[in-house]
């Protein structure tokens, strides 16, 4: 398993500077809490799962089996 930035730069460049406005929570997620703070617990729980593969919602991070 490996977490990956995703590999469009201007993406990830785009995803940390909504990252920046908001204090480190998930530029994709409505609501502030820690469950949104970056790398969220939604990504963190689909990481534990082995048969996930796939981004997170904020296209920032994949996780390759």
């Amino acid at each position: 398993m490996k977490i990956l930035l995703n590999e469009d730069k201007a993406i990830v460049n785009y995803v940390r500077e909504g990252l920046k406005r908001t204090g480190g929570y998930c530029p994709s997620m409505l609501v502030k809490s820690e469950a949104t703070k970056c790398m969220c617990k939604d990504f963190k729980h689909k990481i534990a799962d082995p048969e996930f593969e796939g981004y997170c919602h904020c296209l920032m991070y994949y996780k390759k089996k």
